[in-house]
């Protein structure tokens, strides 16, 4: 047993030796550059196959429409500001404080690991490979959950770019490209779904921002839903999907803020559990860990 811990690279570790930081050094950044130049180049240019049923991220997008199509400029705005932030967390792999590169080197291997099924899903997505990218999703779905609830209490600088904003847009990923996949997409009864199916954007934010205080998650729904009600009132203004996507975008910003406003200040919010004082209020990305 204290072999296979030794050789998980998902194991949780209070340190890591010289050549595993290397590692994660190496690794880190070319999964990430891997990750943002097959995002950016298929954003712009469709896949020069030579097949049918090709296009860029977006040609799919509008191409495919259904109650889940996103808007471009907010979810590619949304993509710029994490492909960014992430270069901060990798920072902290070469950071001279032995804490902040064992924290880095600990989401490691999940980051990592994201960046790769991301490579894949975007190489499929834009092939229209629909349910081979959906089981992508899926399993990047469990690595970051599996990421979060092993470790959510890191720094902002690396909590958001490495955990809450890749997951978040995973789980809304879900939705639009399965949307795509289901046969008729446009169709009555697909409307119908999607107009039930969108509510759990507001559950599952509602979910970190009530029991793990993670405005940060907060924040990202409420832009991703702010991408869908842009997308589905330019789609159709006689619909459902747009004022539901509004209305959880600003449920969701509004105990964003009322859960931020207070972390930032130092001060509580009147639910959950009380939080655990620390010297340090940068050290945590939620109100639990002031």
């Amino acid at each position: 047993m204290d072999r296979f811990h030794h050789i998980n690279p998902f194991a949780k570790r209070d340190s890591h030796s010289a050549s595993s930081v290397v590692w994660y050094k190496v690794l880190t950044l070319t999964s990430w550059l891997l990750s943002v130049v097959v995002t950016v180049y298929y954003a712009l240019e469709p896949p020069n196959d030579g097949k049918h049923h090709r296009g860029t991220i977006w040609h799919q997008n509008g191409h495919h429409r259904s109650g889940f199509t996103l808007n471009p400029i907010i979810t590619s705005i949304y993509w710029i500001a994490l492909f960014i932030l992430q270069l901060v967390y990798i920072s902290h792999l070469f950071s001279s404080k032995a804490e902040s590169v064992n924290a880095a080197c600990s989401v490691g291997s999940h980051f990592i690991l994201h960046n790769l099924l991301h490579f894949g899903f975007v190489m499929l997505f834009v092939r229209s490979h629909f349910v081979w990218a959906e089981v992508l999703l899926i399993l990047n779905f469990a690595n970051l959950t599996s990421l979060y609830f092993r470790h959510n209490t890191y720094p902002r600088g690396i909590h958001f770019p490495a955990v809450s904003g890749p997951l978040a847009w995973t789980f809304v990923a879900l939705y639009w490209n399965g949307a795509i996949m289901v046969p008729h997409e446009g169709s009555f009864v697909a409307r119908v779904f999607a107009n039930v199916f969108v509510w759990a954007i507001l559950g599952y934010g509602l979910f970190f921002i009530f029991f793990y205080k993670d405005y940060t998650m907060g924040f990202a729904l409420s832009v991703l839903s702010a991408s869908l009600g842009v997308a589905q009132f330019l789609r159709q203004v006689i619909s459902l999907q747009w004022i539901f996507a509004f209305t959880i975008m600003a449920v969701l910003f509004v105990f964003t803020v009322i859960v931020a406003v207070p972390a930032w200040t130092g001060r509580e919010v009147p639910w959950g559990r009380p939080a655990e004082r620390q010297a340090d209020a940068e050290r945590a990305p939620l109100l639990a860990d002031n």
